[in-house]
Formats: structure tokens, sequence, C-alpha cells
């Protein structure tokens, strides 16, 4: 445990690393205080935290200080990161936890050496999303349908046309996930599928890769990006911790 920090304060922890000497990273702003960033140490793994006053507000600064100094350890450590908002009542309580995950911690790191995380998201443009829906036989049926009916008429219809554009959306977005998808993840060393946002995306996906196989990777982002140009927009993010690629709960009253 860290000699020079008070016991009585609450431990905000940021992430876990491979080291077994106190160590102190700088400091943070959390809160609108600034705080030292140090590492609790219990064997050859430590959790690097900073003493709070209490439970941290959500707050987009305090987020961003988060990320912000995850990142910088991830220059120097491979990482466990974890979630925002993992307070614990004192510096006891996260040492407590840490000495009996420690193992669970220990098994993990093995996995992440040398890998990152990247996300990608891809989104149709309106305009191209418009013209495929209306250039759909069964849709432009319906439609012909619905034209020159009163609204009353055509009531059943226009919610059948609603239904089918949206299957037909969705089968826009099942088509990219057995093109973009399945093509990157034989490049990962792991791949997650997350929810898609908006009736736009097609596409909401992490994936863990090696970083000897980060130009591989990229260039196979870069032809689906070639291909789908003028149909949707690419946002190719990372590297990031592996957040999408590690469960773990810190707990006291789980652990022992």
């Amino acid at each position: 445990m860290n000699q020079n920090m008070s016991d009585k304060q609450a431990v905000y922890v940021f992430c876990a690393i491979e080291e077994s000497q106190p160590k102190s990273f700088g400091n943070v702003t959390m809160d609108g205080a600034l705080r030292e960033v140090y590492a609790i140490v219990h064997q050859n793994v430590a959790m690097v935290a900073c003493q709070v006053d209490g439970q941290v507000v959500p707050s987009k600064e305090n987020m961003l200080a988060h990320q912000e100094t995850i990142g910088k350890i991830m220059n120097q450590y491979c990482v466990i990161p974890m979630s925002f908002g993992n307070v614990f009542h004192s510096e006891a309580d996260a040492f407590y936890v840490l000495t009996h995950i420690h193992d669970q911690f220990a098994t993990l790191f093995p996995q992440l050496h040398g890998k990152i995380e990247v996300g990608l998201k891809v989104v149709a443009h309106k305009d191209w999303l418009q013209q495929e829906i209306s250039q759909d036989p069964q849709i432009q049926a319906l439609r012909q349908q619905v034209n020159g009916k009163s609204e009353e008429a055509s009531y059943y219809d226009r919610i059948k046309l609603g239904d089918y554009a949206q299957q037909f959306v969705e089968s826009l977005r099942s088509q990219a996930e057995q093109e973009i998808y399945d093509s990157l993840t034989a490049l990962s060393e792991s791949a997650k599928m997350n929810n898609t946002v908006g009736e736009r995306m097609l596409l909401n996906a992490a994936f863990l890769i090696d970083k000897q196989n980060e130009a591989a990777f990229d260039a196979k982002v870069n032809e689906w990006y070639e291909h789908y140009k003028g149909k949707a927009d690419f946002k190719y993010t990372g590297p990031w911790p592996a957040y999408n690629f590690v469960n773990i709960r810190l707990r006291i009253e789980e652990s022992g």
C-alpha cells in the first residue's frame, strides 16, 4: 500500500498493470482537484489509482481524465482497463480486492500482451440508403398499393411498408456483418459486435488485434472503405485498451 497516502480517503481505480514496486504516475484532475496517480501493489500486479473525496461525478471532464490517464499508462505498460466510476471507500479496501483477484489479473495479462483494441462504425449515407430502399421491387410494389389511397384506407399498407423497409435495412446490416465484420475478425485475436445506434448505422464493432498485424488490419479496413465510398462513412478509432474484451468486477463482497 502507498504509505504516503491517507487511508481515510476514497480511492478511484483506473486500470491494472504488471508492476511490483510502488510508483507515481504524475497527477490527474478529477472533480476539479489535482490528484496524484499512483500504484497500489500486490506481488507483481498493481492497480493504478488516485485518492478522491467520494463518488466521482460522471462529467465529460472526469470521463476524459479517466481515458487520458489510462492512455498515458498504456504507453508504458500492458493495461487491464477499468470502466469509469470504480471507487473504493479506502485504499485498504482497494488493496483487499487486489489481493483476491490478483490471479485473475495475472491470467489476463499474457492474453493482452502486444495487443490493442480498435473500433469500427459504419454509417450509411441517408441518400444512398433511401435510394437502395426505393429500388427494392417489393417496396416499389407496396408503395404503388399506398399511392392514391386515403390515409385511412392505406393504414395497414403503410405499416407493412414501414416494416418491410426496416427489414431491408436489417438485411444491409447483415450484409455488412458478413462482409466487413467477418473479414476483419479473421485478422484479429478477438472481435465483438456492439449494438447499432440509429437507423443508418450498419456496423458497430470492436476488434482486439496483435500490434504486429495492425498494418494488415488497417489495409483491410481501407479496402472496405473504398468499397463503400459514397455509400457510407467509416469511423475507425483506436488504439484503445481492451475495454470490450475484459470483464473485471471490482467488488469487495464478491471477493473471498
